[in-house]
């Protein structure tokens, strides 16, 4: 059930990031699809311009513009919301400043933010300066693809695969293993580079098969055991958008 993906991803209320690689706008889509109080979806960096499917009011403005456009909106549910960019068939990122002002001032109960980019990869490592995440984000959902397990580690399945590698140990050209997305979820050089104290949550995502379940379950089964940062982690098919939530695994 969508709800239970909601309870799974701590995502009731406040602000709530995506980082990593593997379907993050869509894990955010889907939240802001079935959560039942108001929301606005956002993102801090360059981002694709928001798919019709959301069915969200958008405001897409100048950043000087944007808070007297979302306090015209009134009460509207869902509302997704950019600064104009410059790149074709892309909006620019909000100040992370500006997200959290928003959040507070214009009384959502959730605010979805894409806090980073992987150009449609499966796996990241972070460079300096990312995840670019507003001020006391309440939870940092970090995500990888479980499609990268077992395939051989480079640039057709990570963005910037050499540094993957040196931060998990996975040789460029072998399989990426359950062990491997271990460490790039518990490595202080990994996903949690910049999360600071913000709750965090490794979320497994393209889990699509029964193959990839159990490598996933590994995956996750290495990752508890490697760090006492997560209580959890959960195993996600944003394909499936009646009952994506696959299972979460507890330590």
């Amino acid at each position: 059930m969508t709800t239970g993906l909601i309870d799974a991803l701590e995502a009731h209320s406040g602000i709530v990031c995506a980082i990593g690689a593997g379907g993050k706008k869509t894990l955010l889509y889907t939240l802001a699809r079935v959560h039942p109080g108001r929301v606005a979806v956002t993102a801090t960096v360059h981002n694709p311009f928001f798919p019709e499917s959301l069915e969200a009011t958008e405001v897409v403005d100048r950043a000087e513009a944007l808070e007297a456009r979302l306090e015209a909106l009134g009460d509207t549910r869902l509302v997704a919301y950019a600064c104009v960019g410059r790149k074709a068939g892309r909006n620019a990122g909000v100040d992370p400043s500006l997200i959290r002002r928003f959040h507070d001032s214009r009384g959502f109960d959730l605010t979805l933010v894409k806090a980073d980019g992987a150009r449609m990869r499966w796996l990241k490592v972070p460079k300096p300066g990312e995840p670019v995440l507003p001020p006391r984000p309440d939870t940092v959902l970090l995500i990888v693809s479980a499609r990268a397990l077992g395939e051989p580690l480079g640039d057709r399945i990570a963005h910037r695969a050499e540094r993957v590698a040196e931060v998990t140990g996975a040789g460029i050209g072998s399989p990426f293993s359950p062990l491997h997305m271990a460490r790039l979820l518990t490595h202080r050089e990994g996903l949690l580079a910049g999360v600071g104290d913000a709750r965090a949550i490794p979320v497994i995502n393209m889990v699509d098969d029964d193959l990839r379940l159990d490598l996933a379950r590994q995956a996750a089964d290495a990752i508890l055991d490697a760090s006492s940062r997560f209580d959890r982690v959960v195993l996600a098919r944003m394909r499936d958008a009646s009952d994506p939530l696959v299972a979460v695994i507890r330590r």
